[in-house]
C-alpha cells in the first residue's frame, strides 16, 4: 500500500469526507455557479453540461444589457469546459422576444452602435461555439430568439408557439449573418421564402421544416431531449468535433469578422431610415394599445365562459 493511500486511510475524517462527496454526487441535478441575474448558468456535476438561462422579465427582448450578459456567460461556458451547453428561458411562455425595440426607435446612436456590437459577439460565441449546444425552446422565438436558437446545433421545441426570422414584417432586412444561420438549417429555397415573407411557423409547421429538430410537451421534457443530444458526442473526442464543426461554419464567421464595423454602420443607417422609425414608432403604439387591452379581452373571455350555455346530458330511459 503506497504512504498516499496509508495516509488517507488512517484519516477518517477525510475518507468521511470524500465517501459522502461520491454518496451525494447523483443527487446534484444542477449546481449554479451564479446566484442570479439577467443570465443563470448551472452546471450538472455529473454530466459537466451547463444549462443557460435567459432570466429578464417579462419576455427576454433583447437589449445591450441581456446581451452583454448572455455574451459573459458563453464566456464562463467556455472557460469552464462545459461538455455542453442547453440553452432555455425562464419565462413561462416565451423563448425570447427578439431584440428590444427600443434601442433602435429613436435610439441614443452611442449606444446602439454597442447593442449591435453585444449581438455580434453574442452570435460569433454562439454559432462558432467549440462545446456542443441545443436550445430547449420553451416559448415564442421570433427574431433574435429565432436566430439563437438556429446557432445551437439542435432544438426542441414546446408545442403551440411560434418561431422564425419576421423582420420584413417590421420593414427591416435581417443581416447576412442572419440569413446564414437559417440556411445552416434549413433547405436555401425554403430559408429565402421564410426570410422574405417573414414567416412565424408553429412548432408542428418548423418541424416539418426542419427549423426545430423535435418537440416537447414541457420544458423538462425539452431539456432532457437536449441532454440526450450531447450525449451523443461522449464518445467523440472533443477537439475533432469541435474543429468539425468550427471549420463547416468557418466561412458564415469569418464572413462577420472581416466587416463588423461596416455592418455596425449599416445598422446604424437602417434605423436612422424615416421610413423605419415609423414603422418601429407604429408597432410600439400597438404593443402598448395591446398590453392596455389585455385585461378587458381576459375579462370578456371569463364573462364567455360564465354565460356560455353547459350542453345538456343526454338520458336514457328504459
Amino acid at each position: 500500500m503506497s504512504a498516499i493511500k496509508l495516509a488517507f486511510n488512517s484519516w477518517p475524517m477525510s475518507r468521511n469526507l470524500f465517501n459522502y462527496a461520491r454518496s451525494n454526487v447523483n443527487k446534484v441535478k444542477y449546481q449554479s455557479t451564479k446566484s442570479g441575474g439577467l443570465v443563470l448558468i448551472d452546471v450538472n456535476d455529473k454530466t459537466g453540461y451547463a444549462l443557460v438561462t435567459l432570466n429578464s422579465p417579462p419576455v427576454n427582448s433583447l437589449n445591450l444589457e441581456l446581451l452583454t450578459a448572455f455574451s459573459n456567460a458563453l464566456d464562463e461556458v467556455k472557460n469552464n469546459k462545459s461538455k455542453g451547453m442547453i440553452l432555455t428561458s425562464s419565462s413561462p411562455t416565451v423563448f425570447t422576444a427578439g431584440l428590444d425595440i427600443n434601442e433602435m426607435y429613436k435610439p441614443d446612436y452611442a449606444r446602439a452602435r454597442k447593442f449591435w456590437s453585444s449581438l455580434q459577439d453574442c452570435w460569433l460565441k454562439l454559432y462558432g461555439s467549440s462545446f456542443p449546444t441545443a436550445a430547449a425552446i420553451n416559448g415564442h422565438s421570433p427574431a433574435g430568439g429565432c436566430l439563437f436558437a438556429m446557432c445551437c446545433e439542435y432544438r426542441v421545441m414546446l408545442p403551440k408557439y411560434t418561431i422564425g426570422l419576421n423582420e420584413t414584417k417590421l420593414g427591416i432586412v435581417a443581416p447576412a449573418w442572419f440569413m446564414a444561420s437559417m440556411k445552416n438549417t434549413i433547405p436555401i429555397r425554403k430559408a429565402e421564402m421564410a426570410l422574405t415573407l417573414g414567416t412565424l411557423f408553429s412548432t408542428e409547421e418548423a418541424l416539418k421544416l426542419g427549423l426545430v429538430d423535435e418537440i416537447a410537451k414541457d420544458k423538462a421534457e425539452a431539456i432532457a431531449k437536449c441532454e440526450a443530444f450531447l450525449k451523443r458526442y461522449e464518445k467523440i473526442p472533443q477537439m475533432a468535433r469541435g474543429a468539425t464543426k468550427q471549420l463547416y461554419r468557418q466561412q458564415d464567421i469569418k464572413e462577420l469578422e472581416s466587416s463588423r464595423g461596416a455592418d455596425v454602420e449599416l445598422f446604424i443607417t437602417t434605423i436612422k431610415n424615416d421610413k423605419i422609425q415609423t414603422s418601429l414608432g407604429r408597432y410600439i403604439a400597438f404593443l402598448k394599445w395591446k398590453k392596455r387591452l389585455k385585461p378587458l379581452i381576459q375579462f370578456v373571455s371569463y364573462v364567455t365562459r360564465l354565460v356560455k350555455p353547459q350542453k345538456k346530458k343526454k338520458t336514457t330511459t328504459t
